[in-house]
């Protein structure tokens, strides 16, 4: 089923707690712009393309949230919220390209109050429904990068989960496999969340992929050791030279990969990347509450001292010479990337 959708019936958006995963599966409910964002902030909703389809929803929450009886009046409460929900979380770009697709297409709307608020939804979903095609295409692209025996080590998650359905980097994989292709998967355990432990193994599980977590700090050993042919991630943002913005660790796995010459490919769609960006050291990078780092627990004693203190970057930046391409709903894009993107 999809991570996120539209209940008519009750006119909310429903999510999957991703927070609680494997060992509890729950669909929340939300009916203000507010818990939206606070599904997008704490969690419970995560994966740039996830989170740009929870704002989508968000802005339609919005409007019916909204006791606007005027156009303008409805505008200026979906402004309010486009704002809101932009602040959720700062560096995946498709929170941001969502709530501006979102606003434009409600400023270019002539019509009613009620009008408005049936066609932002309309267009919420229209934007969910686009990225699980988008998301089929790019795993088509990708697919044919893998071969057959490969093993494959993937970073966070980026499945379903991390998507409307199907995934990015492990929509890949999930294609590979389905298309008959004897695949073996690494997985990162992804700390300090666990996503990989927690969500891409649940994943696998389910697709029916063989699979081993590792460490994190296990990737440049088996690349050493040759166990490893491939790498995919995601990205939460692209600059426009090419830089990607990905899960904290994605660039200490790329640069083991270029060193044992590997190639690291991210999946990630076209409005995951920034054209008006120029470089990734302008991407901002959220830091999150240290408590997701201090909390950690070893038979059942806090590893960390009481009163220790932590650092939890969400997000590293990968700098373009380390990736080897991006896989996008358009096909392959090769270094180097400001000339080649053009070229699909």
């Amino acid at each position: 089923m999809r991570t996120i959708t539209w209940n008519d019936e009750k006119q909310v958006v429903e999510m999957i707690d991703q927070r609680i995963l494997p060992h509890e599966f729950t669909i929340l409910d939300y009916d203000t712009y507010e818990g939206v964002a606070d599904a997008i902030r704490t969690m419970v909703i995560r994966g740039a393309p996830a989170i740009g389809a929870a704002a989508a929803f968000g802005m339609a929450v919005a409007g019916f949230q909204s006791a606007a009886k005027s156009r303008e009046a409805l505008l200026e409460d979906l402004s309010t919220a486009g704002e809101y929900l932009n602040q959720a979380r700062p560096t995946a770009v498709n929170l941001a390209w969502a709530v501006r697709r979102m606003m434009k297409a409600a400023e270019d709307f002539d019509g009613s109050a009620d009008e408005l608020r049936d066609y932002v939804l309309k267009l919420a979903k229209e934007i969910a429904d686009e990225d699980v095609e988008i998301n089929k295409r790019m795993a088509t692209f990708g697919a044919e990068l893998i071969d057959d025996g490969d093993h494959v080590l993937h970073h966070c998650n980026t499945g379903a989960l991390a998507t409307v359905d199907w995934g990015t980097a492990l929509g890949v994989i999930r294609m590979a496999h389905e298309q008959g292709k004897k695949i073996h998967v690494f997985v990162d355990e992804t700390r300090p969340r666990l996503q990989g432990s927690r969500l891409t193994a649940w994943e696998l599980e389910r697709y029916g992929i063989p699979y081993d977590i590792i460490t994190d700090n296990s990737s440049g050993y088996l690349m050493r050791k040759g166990m490893v042919q491939k790498i995919v991630y995601g990205a939460d943002r692209v600059a426009a030279n090419g830089d990607v913005a990905n899960k904290i660790g994605t660039y200490m796995l790329s640069l083991a990969a270029y060193d044992n010459a590997i190639p690291a490919y991210c999946v990630c769609p076209m409005s995951t990347i920034d054209f008006d960006l120029p470089r990734g050291d302008l991407i901002p990078i959220e830091e999150r509450d240290d408590a997701e780092v201090l909390d950690l627990t070893l038979m059942g004693q806090p590893v960390a001292p009481e009163t220790a203190s932590a650092r939890n970057f969400a997000f590293d930046v990968t700098p373009n010479r380390l990736v080897s391409g991006w896989v996008t709903e358009k096909g392959v894009v090769y270094p180097p990337f400001t000339i080649n993107v053009h070229n699909i």
